[in-house]
């Protein structure tokens, strides 16, 4: 099927761009969009099949986006406009880098997963979202001097490590070392961090470590390099899905890193790493929820043609309740999905971090959830098909591969569920104590 469609498949598309109307989307929001789609499917989608069965997008990929700045978007709202335009980066398909909001960041992240597969976009992205972000937040002046020029050009790759092999979601547990030197100029790196998307290719590691004693308040982020430097050893770890992320497990013995790479200050590490995971979350709930269109929108298609029982499968009453199930899940989430992105464009930052956060959380968990019962659908109605590597069935095998991908990172859904509970309740009862004192 065309990358364009002037007449899309059921569940295909998002409302707005079925031509309904929408409060949210402004013309210059539907412009990116359609530059968006095209840049994407010129320089990525189009071929993110063949990459996936690889196991790796070609380096000049990378360096395509970083040319055109579009591994920019990956940062959220709202953009380091002063850096990126010290850096002659001044918009991004058109879109001025002072003008990005967060609606601009749910397109983006959207069409970034129109091939149905996670991978292929988190093999070029996952520095951008979810390592820098906490270097222009927390860091120093000096920090960001050297080290943002490269990383911000793409000429450098970095990556988020937190989770470790006996710590999963249980940040606050995290067992990595970072012992000051006695001269008080390095700190020495020790530990093991694994699951860490683009850790292979990267040249820094955003990294949890532990500055102090046991618990939340001794950890600290420090930016550890990693690709060829003494101490560092990585290899690529074989997981179910997401196969072109390049995931890897790091070994880190005794790995010098300046005391000048601390991010922040010591021991706010567990702040700094909880603020950061509103943004990834909600990035990858939005390109979790294009999954499970891709998937259910392919199994509706093949319903219309596929025939069984002297009637195509759409003619089957049970067939058309599961569509009908899995797609009331999927437009229900969109439309969670838009309005707390709306909120985001229209919230200051520590509103929306202290406001959203455990909202996000819970649109994170639910979009596992969607994805699972959307692809699990695709599958059953692909039947044998849908159990085989090749042939029609092929891409909704490999979404329900990527289900676990969408559950576990970014927080495992049990885990958000509970955050997301636990934070409505902190907020709900510190309104209370406020709305008392008045009183």
């Amino acid at each position: 099927m065309s990358h364009l469609s002037s007449n899309p498949i059921p569940f295909a598309e998002p409302p707005y761009l079925c031509g309904l109307p929408s409060p949210y989307y402004s013309p210059g929001h539907r412009r990116f969009q359609q530059a968006c789609r095209a840049f994407l499917w010129e320089h990525l989608l189009s071929n993110a099949t063949d990459y996936e069965k690889a196991g790796e997008v070609p380096a000049h990929v990378f360096e395509t986006f970083c040319k055109h700045n579009m591994l920019i978007p990956n940062m959220g709202a709202p953009l380091p406009v002063d850096w990126l335009k010290r850096l002659g980066i001044h918009d991004i398909l058109g879109v001025k880098v002072e003008e990005w909001d967060y609606l601009y960041s749910g397109i983006y992240f959207d069409e970034l997963a129109r091939s149905g597969l996670a991978g292929p976009g988190a093999s070029l992205n996952a520095g951008f979202t979810f390592a820098l972000p906490p270097v222009l937040k927390y860091g120093s002046p000096g920090l960001k001097e050297r080290f943002l020029p490269a990383l911000l050009t793409g000429h450098k790759r970095c990556c988020i490590a937190i989770t470790e092999p006996e710590a999963g979601s249980d940040v606050a547990n995290i067992t990595t070392t970072a012992t000051k030197t006695p001269d008080g100029q390095y700190y020495l790196v020790n530990g093991a961090k694994k699951w860490i998307t683009n850790g292979i290719w990267s040249d820094y590691a955003t990294m949890a470590v532990r500055t102090g004693g046991p618990g939340a308040s001794g950890l600290s982020v420090l930016l550890v390099p990693l690709k060829g430097h003494p101490g560092v050893s990585m290899r690529r770890l074989k997981v179910t899905g997401q196969l072109t992320g390049g995931t890897t497990y790091i070994e880190l013995d005794d790995v010098k890193v300046p005391v000048g790479n601390l991010v922040g200050r010591e021991g706010d590490g567990m702040r700094m790493i909880m603020t950061n995971f509103n943004h990834e979350r909600l990035s990858i709930a939005v390109g979790v929820t294009r999954q499970a269109r891709v998937a259910l929108s392919t199994a509706f298609q093949y319903c219309l043609k596929r025939e069984a029982f002297g009637k195509t499968l759409m003619d089957q009453p049970v067939v058309r309740h599961r569509l009908a199930k899995a797609g009331a899940e999927l437009e229900t989430l969109w439309a969670f999905l838009e309005q707390l992105l709306y909120q985001l464009c229209h919230l200051p930052k520590e509103a929306a971090d202290q406001k959203l956060g455990g909202i996000t959380a819970l649109a994170k968990a639910k979009a596992g959830m969607v994805l699972n019962e959307c692809a699990q659908c695709a599958v059953l109605l692909f039947g044998g098909a849908g159990f085989t590597r090749s042939g029609q069935g092929e891409l909704v095998e490999a979404i329900l591969r990527e289900v676990p991908g969408a559950r576990i990172p970014g927080g495992s859904e049990d885990v958000l569920l509970d955050l997301a509970v636990r934070q409505l309740v902190k907020l709900y009862q510190t309104g209370e104590k406020q709305l008392k004192s008045k009183m």
